[in-house]
């Protein structure tokens, strides 16, 4: 794994920064505060209003995505608002927003229900 250090901060460039944005995206919540977070800067009062969550769950959510290294804080006056890191981030979160998937629409799962994102399993196809 290799970092770049700057005063109390680490560059991830390996794949556990995949790795993180995997965690911050496999949760619905967190994926609404990064779509919300990419058309702009906001303070997670106002954050919790427009997804109609709770501030708690917000402030949960966004120590999370703090953590992965995602967002960052930026004070204002005794408030704190919250950003995306990297701009890099919001390209790539806008590409990945906007992706065509091609879904089998017949897939069931094995409960026979219709197949929902946590059905999928990465396994190599062992005909290939």
């Amino acid at each position: 794994m290799g970092t770049s250090d700057a005063p109390g901060l680490a560059v991830v460039i390996n794949a556990e920064a995949l790795a993180r944005v995997g965690t911050a995206l496999a949760d619905e919540n967190r994926r609404r505060l990064l779509l919300e977070l990419l058309k702009e800067p906001a303070f997670p009062s106002d954050l919790a209003d427009r997804l109609t969550m709770t501030r708690g769950n917000v402030s949960n959510h966004l120590a999370c995505l703090r953590g992965c290294g995602l967002v960052r804080t930026v004070a204002v006056g005794r408030r704190v608002r919250y950003e995306l890191a990297d701009p890099k981030l919001a390209r790539a979160l806008a590409e990945l927003a906007s992706l065509v998937l091609l879904v089998d629409q017949g897939e069931t799962s094995p409960t026979g229900e219709p197949c929902g994102p946590d059905d999928y399993a990465c396994e190599a196809d062992p005909h290939v």
